[in-house]
């Protein structure tokens, strides 16, 4: 049919608006898309730019070197060493079982490893790289390297580890690093990011713990390119960190090595200290053990020998153990009663044995008694009736006070674990902690270092120094920090009568190098090496009225730790003296026949800088000096195995 005009008009009219309407939305959507790509590509470019980037690049921390630490003649007795290992970003490696499933099929890992790394792995962070095992030899790393592709997410690293090159020598003092732990980083209330690397390794004790800050550096950073599969493509740039700071002791590694060999087995603690400028020579704990152990996490078993011994080898005895000084302590009274002017030094007092109080005796060590003794013999003799006798005279507020003046009773300020306080008892202290009041028979047997007297080695070689020098001298034990010396501690001079001091001395040197001195066994008798000193032997146990009648037992024959402390201290050359000594052993026995001797050595070995000659030991002990000394499992600090000193 035949459309009229007027219909055939209409119809064009609409295909004209609707097309005009069609065109208009396209031409308006058209814009938006055109605004839209315009936002994206030009307000947003930087956004989108920098989400692209990191869907391709990561930034990783690199772990600065730790600084090392040197004895004071700069041998190396921390270290680090290369260390391969074999990383993973669980990010990129998919499941964890999966991805170590497929690298055990590569290289060995036992079953505690792999438990050990999947606890890592979840409690981390997915872009955290973790360490799944260290200490690779180069053939397995290698062999990950050259299959990473079908490793995604694994890849092979080159880090630093720690390493004790002396090895036991240095272990109480320079203490060890190991894996940051969960208490660690609860210790911490802003912890460095550094610290949060698996594995990452910190001081736990000694110098490695005390000076952690300094030792660790800053971290640098690094960005990597990898693929989809995770896989590492390259490196593209890199800030280096800042490494830690280079420690230098004042210890002599030649000496500390002496000592510890000296010592043997034996459950025992030394001291050397320099007497110039408070500088420790030697801080020596026996036994010892191997702090290389525990840079990685020590075994179950390796902890249990250590634990489970009683010589107790992780103790720092020479700082830690608070010992009973016994007649160590008579300096101490004695120059309390010179100062009070209680005595005179030729004043005379009886010693029958025993001095007795009320119904109870106080014994003296020597059961015949030593007659009538001056200040002098008292000590050359160690007479203890004569320190009971003056000890009541002046009470113990008076002992205590020169107790501490000499440098007992207080913390000393040393970077080292658990540096103990000792105990320098007063009536004050005694109230506060017992709730009871101070009574004469306390006074008696803290007048010849007994009852609640304690004391470290550290102390008492502290003691020895003041006595010798009438400074009060501190002990340093780092040298230098990045070749910027530290403050030496020379100390003022004590406010203490120099005569007598000096009449102290002298006594010192008539128990050494006199025929009636407890120590005449251990003189010496190199005139210009002569030294002075005092023998102490403390008592753990209580003798028994039953036992005295019938005869004390010999500490020989009692079991091992219901003997007798044996102590020395000591300081040389007797007329300018250099060098103070303080040596215990635990159980020893008595002062005179278990620690003079060690002490002699020690003295010797720190006064003549090598292995002492046979001259300076008495002729009829020669050969069996000759033949110790000669045993000795020494060692040259100077060859001692070393992975390198670059810190880089």
């Amino acid at each position: 049919m035949k459309r009229s005009p007027r219909d055939t008009e209409e119809s064009g009219r609409r295909i004209t608006r609707r097309a005009l309407v069609l065109g208009g939305a396209q031409a308006v959507f058209a814009t938006a898309l055109a605004l839209r790509m315009r936002h994206l590509q030009v307000t947003q470019a930087d956004e989108f730019r920098m989400l692209a980037e990191e869907n391709r690049i990561n930034i990783r921390l690199i772990p600065p070197a730790r600084g090392l630490i040197y004895d004071r003649a700069g041998h190396i007795v921390s270290e680090n060493e290369q260390n391969y290992r074999i990383v993973v970003v669980r990010e990129d490696a998919g499941d964890p079982e999966e991805a170590l499933a497929r690298l055990t099929r590569l290289v060995p890992l036992d079953q505690d490893t792999i438990e050990r790394a999947l606890k890592e792995i979840e409690r981390h962070s997915p872009f955290v790289p973790v360490t799944i095992a260290d200490r690779m030899r180069w053939e397995d790393v290698a062999r990950v390297a050259v299959n990473a592709p079908v490793l995604p997410g694994i890849s092979p690293e080159v880090g630093q580890s720690r390493h004790y090159p002396l090895g036991f020598d240095f272990a109480h003092v320079v203490g060890y690093v190991g894996p940051v732990s969960d208490y660690d980083l609860a210790q911490i209330e802003d912890p460095d990011p550094l610290l949060q690397i698996p594995r990452f390794q910190i001081g736990k004790t000694g110098v490695e713990a005390k000076y952690e800050e300094l030792l660790r550096g800053k971290a640098g950073t690094r960005r990597i390119e990898v693929n989809a599969a995770g896989r590492v493509i390259r490196e593209i740039d890199r800030i280096e960190g800042e490494p830690g700071a280079d420690l230098q002791l004042t210890v002599d590694a030649g000496l500390q090595n002496f000592i510890q060999a000296r010592m043997g087995e034996e459950s025992a603690a030394a001291v050397v200290m320099d007497l110039e400028q408070g500088d420790l020579l030697a801080i020596v704990s026996s036994p010892s053990f191997d702090p290389n152990l525990f840079v990685r996490g020590i075994s179950v078993a390796d902890y249990r020998a250590l634990t489970e011994t009683p010589y107790r080898p992780l103790s720092n005895k020479s700082v830690q153990g608070a010992y009973p000084p016994g007649s160590t302590f008579k300096m101490i009274t004695a120059l309390a009663a010179l100062e009070d002017g209680a005595i005179t030094a030729d004043e005379t007092v009886w010693c029958p044995g025993f001095l007795k109080l009320g119904t109870r005796r106080f014994h003296c060590w020597k059961r015949g008694g030593h007659g009538h003794v001056n200040l002098m013999e008292s000590l050359q003799q160690s007479c203890d009736v004569y320190y009971y006798d003056i000890g009541q005279r002046i009470g113990i507020d008076k002992i205590a006070a020169m107790a501490r003046k000499l440098g007992l009773g207080e913390a000393q300020d040393l970077p080292l674990s658990a540096v103990g306080a000792g105990l320098v008892p007063d009536r004050a202290w005694k109230r506060a902690r017992y709730g009871e009041e101070w009574r004469i028979g306390d006074t008696l047997n803290a007048a010849i270092g007994q009852g609640y007297v304690l004391a470290t080695p550290l102390q008492m070689a502290v003691m020895s120094a003041r006595i010798a020098t009438g400074r009060a001298i501190e002990p340093r034990l780092v040298k230098s920090i990045d070749g910027v010396e530290q403050p030496a501690r020379p100390g003022e001079p004590l406010d203490i009568n120099p005569a007598n001091l000096a009449r102290i001395r002298q006594a010192m040197d008539a128990v050494v190098n006199t025929r009636r001195g407890t120590a005449f066994n251990s003189r010496v008798v190199a005139a210009e090496m002569a030294m002075a000193g005092k023998t102490g032997t403390s008592q753990v146990r209580n003798i028994t009225a039953a036992e005295r009648a019938a005869g004390v037992f010999r500490n020989e024959d009692l079991p091992w730790e219901r003997r007798d402390h044996a102590l020395f201290v000591a300081f040389a050359p007797a007329e300018a003296p250099r060098i103070a000594v303080a040596v215990v052993v635990e159980h020893g026995g008595g002062g005179s026949t278990a620690a003079a001797p060690i002490a002699r050595d020690i003295t010797l070995r720190a006064l003549y800088g090598e292995v002492p000659p046979l001259s300076a030991y008495p002729e009829r002990q020669r050969w069996q000096v000759d033949e110790k000394l000669r045993n000795l499992p020494l060692r040259d600090p100077g060859s001692a195995p070393s992975s390198g000193r670059s810190r880089a």
